[in-house]
């Protein structure tokens, strides 16, 4: 099947290469007519794993199906904005029916191995079925293609034989990685309270070895399960532990450091908790679960926990969840036949098949999804060793959809603002970050872009470039009704979220091209990105710039990392500006004082600082500005370059 016409400004002669570039990895869809739309939430994970895969294969042909469940309303918003005309059922289940003859069947996948779910995808991807447990195939009498039940041992052994017998029969265009699975409540589940602070604690000063006693969970030699949870969810320090050990009538049965593969025998729900240097932590409505199976007989049963911040230890003895099939995102890889896995960077067990994943890519390969257990930094690492981008998308919905219709008319148009006379103020610039994250793109920046202070002042918004063939019409939205005070900057590190630092000098070229040509398609001269090197943020280098300078024209600079303080410097005539990370606007007030304290008045300065977008609003960015003295002046990114340019020819 061709692709959808290239939009009229990408068909000149002079821009045919561009369209190539833009064009070689991403799977486009014939044009939205008519959307069938449902809402899956009462459903179970496993219906809605059957439907979604379902959505994958119909939408491929030309996008029909939009569905949309859980409390995020952004869903249904995006439906209305994008103006197709659709009809929304009571009833998904009655697409199953009207869609059957599109379909060959079922591939079952076995909730013991709960990667067969990944493996079960990509065989129906390519063999025209859908996923489904045995009871729901049976249930709906769909054909059984290919039965996955108890085929392998573990999820390793899984992905092995999906990579040596059905991968190398995909299209080699993009990689992806989501959850297998995920968590479902159990009702009525009654949580003690074992341990928790009594006042907020965001220094780890109270951090000291913890005990708890188990005893009462102890029931008919069943399991215990302790979770560990934020007490204060507003302000993004939760328990961070390094420690935990549970001992049975005074013998240790447990002990382990979070994030070690000792940890492993006693997960059950990590749900979103990440690791960090040998520690994990829990913010805001995450959690995390062990699980402790004592001996038969034991009397007493203690825990004992190192840990610091804002905790809350709490215990049952009631199985608080158990694992469904996670429908996230599994549309769009369905509909563009792509692998899907899901391997940690940090299990060595797990890395050399992800190694031999991305070394089978080819080079500037986009990585689509995220990584088990929030490892983004020796993820994002790892990608950019073998050249591939990532683009956090593993709660992009509906991607069969956005990728698909009538191409999109956005603007390559680039404008900017008169740029004032250069004084003696403090220059700051506000960029909210997050950019390179495509469901961000879709959920929360759709939000916070409907917020009420959004104009008043200023601001930078970093957004994905690759939206340009992800979600053209959100892209779209987002110029449509940007103000006069919005600027689009494209996010970590032009055409996908990625370190340059670590790529090979041959596919760090062909990135920077790619990057350039996004950003020229989408009318942005201004560029968020991260340089790293696992946890390590590290300078750009003149030989990374030049590849910028050479490949993105008309750049006019680059805003990078996320810091204690916000330093600009020059590389090979290139302004380059630190972001000074701001988490919210008390510690942004006191954050910016700091340095209005410092800056002696004798000549201009430039600082650049980054909101935390999951946290903070244009209406608190606007609440922060409001806040300031008289010697700051807060200018758009673009503006903020363009005067740092003049600085220098000055000088």
């Amino acid at each position: 099947m061709l692709p959808p016409a290239a939009p009229l400004y990408l068909r000149s002669p002079q821009t045919r290469t561009r369209s190539v570039l833009l064009r070689a990895h991403f799977q486009h869809f014939p044009e939205r007519i008519f959307l069938e739309a449902a809402d899956l939430s009462a459903l179970t994970g496993d219906d809605q794993c059957l439907l979604v895969s379902l959505q994958g294969q119909v939408n491929r042909k030309q996008p029909r199906l939009y569905f949309y469940w859980g409390t995020d309303t952004t869903n249904q918003t995006w439906l209305n904005t994008i103006t197709v005309a659709h009809r929304i059922s009571m009833d998904p289940w009655e697409f199953l029916a009207k869609y059957r003859s599109e379909i060959r069947g079922a591939v079952i996948y076995d909730l013991n191995v709960p990667d067969t779910v990944n493996v079960a995808t990509a065989i129906a991807s390519m063999r025209g079925g859908v996923i489904a447990t045995a009871e729901l195939a049976k249930a709906h009498q769909l054909n059984v293609i290919e039965d996955l039940t108890g085929k392998f041992a573990n999820g390793m052994a899984a992905y092995q034989w999906a990579f040596d017998t059905i991968w190398p029969h995909m299209p080699n265009r993009i990689l992806t990685a989501i959850s297998p699975t995920n968590s479902a409540q159990a009702a009525n589940v009654q949580w003690t309270t074992l341990l928790q602070v009594t006042q907020p604690v965001t220094d780890g000063s109270n951090k000291a070895v913890y005990t708890a006693d188990l005893t009462p969970f102890l029931t008919n030699g069943g399991a215990v399960y302790v979770r560990w949870t934020d007490a204060y969810t507003n302000d993004g320090w939760g328990p961070s532990v390094d420690q935990v050990t549970v001992s049975a009538d005074g013998n240790v049965i447990a002990s382990f450091q979070p994030g070690s593969a000792s940890e492993a025998p006693y997960v059950f729900d990590l749900d979103s908790s990440q690791t960090a240097s040998g520690w994990r932590f829990a913010d805001g409505t995450e959690y995390f679960i062990y699980k402790f199976v004592p001996p038969a007989g034991t009397k007493t049963l203690t825990l004992s926990t190192e840990m610091w911040n804002e905790y809350v230890v709490s215990a049952t003895s009631t199985a608080p969840s158990m694992q469904q099939g996670n429908p996230n995102f599994r549309d769009y890889i369905v509909a563009a036949q792509a692998p899907v896995f899901w391997l940690d960077p940090q299990d060595p067990t797990q890395t050399a098949l992800f190694t031999s994943i991305l070394k089978r890519a080819e080079p500037d390969t986009p990585y689509l999804g995220w990584f088990p257990q929030g490892h983004e930094m020796p993820g994002v690492t790892l990608c950019g060793q073998y050249g591939s981008p990532v683009v956090a998308a593993d709660f992009y919905i509906n991607g069969s959809v956005f990728a698909g219709g009538a191409p999109a008319p956005i603007s390559s148009r680039i404008t900017h603002p008169s740029v004032p006379k250069l004084q003696n103020k403090i220059y700051l610039t506000l960029t909210m970050v997050e950019g390179d994250n495509a469901q961000y793109n879709q959920h929360r920046m759709r939000s916070i872009w409907d917020d009420a202070g959004r104009g008043t002042i200023p601001l930078n918004w970093s957004i994905s470039v690759l939206l340009y063939d992800l979600g053209p019409s959100i892209l779209a939205y987002y110029q449509r009704t940007a103000t006069a005070n919005d600027l689009l900057m494209a996010g970590p590190s032009g055409a996908g979220y990625t370190y340059p630092a670590v790529w090979p000098a041959a596919a760090l070229e062909a990135y920077t091209q790619r990057s350039g040509a996004y950003m020229r398609a989408t009318g942005m001269d201004t560029l968020f990105a991260y340089n790293r090197n696992g946890s390590t943020d590290l300078p750009f280098t003149a030989s990374i710039i030049d590849r910028y300078e050479r490949n993105v024209p008309g750049l006019l600079g680059i805003a990078y990392n996320y810091e204690s303080s916000s330093q600009v410097s020059f590389v090979d005539g290139m302004p380059l500006a630190t972001l000074i990370g701001v988490n919210d606007a008390a510690s942004g007030q006191t954050q910016l004082a700091q340095v209005a304290a410092a800056w002696d008045g004798s000549a201009p300065l430039f600082v650049a600082a980054g909101l935390e977008s999951w946290n903070m609003t244009p209406t608190d960015a606007k609440n922060l500005v409001e806040s300031l003295g008289p010697q700051f002046q807060v200018v758009r990114g673009d503006t903020f370059f363009q005067m740092l340019r003049a600085t220098q020819k000055k000088s």
